[in-house]
């Protein structure tokens, strides 16, 4: 969440950088600071009552030994002073609610590199890596294979669920648990603590990371309980320090996590939903850090290096993009989105999103730490998918299939316990 003193202090740069962001309610920052010159006011008059109150309330101590008379009439006065004072506060409770209310529908301000743009066309490629797989005329798609080595079966899925929530069988099964602890591994090397998270959180987490109110429509609700399914283990991992003041010894904090997540992903069509391109239920394993602000771009930079580490040595033609304006997430400052080349499909799948929130998130969740001279202030979180299974199977299944069977990296083989999936 933004906060006031920079839509004060800094309003024409916050507008330009909102609509460079694809931002289309640019006014509400007007009426943001308009809300706040009034609450402003009205706390002004309530404090200048405050004080009459407390010059009266020492007069009538006084009068009360002299004249009594003049006692009760500054006690009456002192009672319409309070009862003026419960009115500005009940004001200055709705001025702030309504403050609360404009400030979460801004999205966080993007980086001085985020490219100017308004679609995922207008993306920056900085990097790609990798020769494109040559295939032979009988390659299949993935959702082809998936039936010939019987790995996945969508139709038991939506048997038991619906459309979008895969059943995962046999050699499927093994090579999901294969990506999930080899994802894992690379993680905890890199200096990760491993956590598993619930998959359900409250109110207060999705609205800490930004889900609330950007992605309501997109999370499965249970409105008995009040809770949300996870669309990324980010909303439970990053909430974990939610409302804490982290000691300066202890950072970076460096968490890494496992999970499933689910998205309901209306909307979506056509090729893109194809086999493993787009589910409702996948596994996902999440790399997370707190951070202090002057660290927290080299963090970034740290970040897409371990994930391209981890795309290299699983062979796969991948390229980095940095997301424009109009591309990037509601709570993003830089986002650098990771492609692997499907080669039966012609195409590039996202299978990453690497992105500092700066103090977006955490400042909704007042995760801080303290600085040299004892004050306080808001870290900065990042977060990035390492990897997402669904494409990166997808991938791995076109990319190295033969005529007889789909060979692996050499990376996965004592993970999977074979060297390749046959019939």
């Amino acid at each position: 969440m933004l906060t006031l003193q920079i839509l004060k202090t800094e309003t024409a740069l916050v507008k330009e950088k909102l609509a460079l962001k694809n931002f289309k309610q640019i006014q509400l920052v007007d009426e943001i600071l308009v809300l706040d010159e009034q609450r402003r006011k009205t706390q002004t008059h309530n404090d200048e009552i405050l004080a009459k109150v407390n010059a009266a309330s020492k007069e009538i101590g006084a009068l009360m030994r002299t004249d009594a008379v003049a006692a009760d009439l500054k006690k009456h006065e002192v009672s319409q002073y309070k009862t003026l004072t419960q009115q500005l506060n009940e004001q200055l409770n709705e001025l702030d609610t309504q403050l609360h209310n404009l400030l979460v529908q801004l999205p966080n301000l993007p980086h001085n590199t985020v490219p100017i743009g308004t679609t995922a066309e207008h993306n920056e490629v900085v990097k790609q890596h990798g020769e494109m797989p040559t295939l032979l005329p009988t390659a299949k798609p993935h959702w082809e294979l998936i039936k010939t080595y019987n790995l996945v079966d969508f139709e038991l899925g939506a048997k038991i669920t619906g459309s979008g929530f895969p059943l995962y069988i046999g050699k499927g099964a093994k090579l999901q648990r294969a990506l999930v602890q080899y994802f894992l591994d690379c993680n905890i090397a890199a200096g990760y603590t491993e956590v598993i998270p619930p998959y359900l959180v409250n109110e207060a987490s999705a609205f800490g990371t930004g889900s609330l109110p950007d992605k309501e429509g997109q999370m499965y609700y249970m409105p008995e309980d009040n809770l949300y399914l996870i669309p990324t283990s980010e909303l439970p991992v990053t909430n974990i320090y939610r409302d804490e003041i982290i000691a300066a010894t202890k950072l970076p904090i460096m968490l890494t996590a496992h999970s499933c997540c689910f998205r309901r992903e209306a909307g979506s069509f056509g090729s893109d939903v194809r086999g493993l391109n787009r589910v409702h239920q996948f596994e996902k394993v999440e790399i997370v850090q707190l951070t202090t602000a002057d660290k927290s771009y080299q963090t970034l930079e740290a970040m897409v290096s371990h994930v391209e580490s981890i795309l290299q040595s699983l062979q796969l033609p991948y390229r980095i993009l940095r997301l424009c304006g109009g591309d990037m997430s509601f709570t993003s400052a830089l986002t650098y989105d990771f492609e692997v080349f499907s080669a039966a499909q012609q195409k590039w799948l996202e299978v990453s999103s690497v992105s500092n929130f700066e103090s977006f998130q955490t400042n909704r969740m007042k995760i801080r730490t303290k600085n040299e001279e004892g004050k306080s202030q808001l870290l900065h979180s990042l977060n990035g998918s390492s990897l997402a299974l669904p494409r990166i199977m997808a991938a791995l299944l076109e990319n190295f299939q033969t005529d007889d069977c789909i060979n692996l990296p050499k990376v996965l083989h004592s993970y999977f316990g074979e060297a390749s999936i046959t019939l």
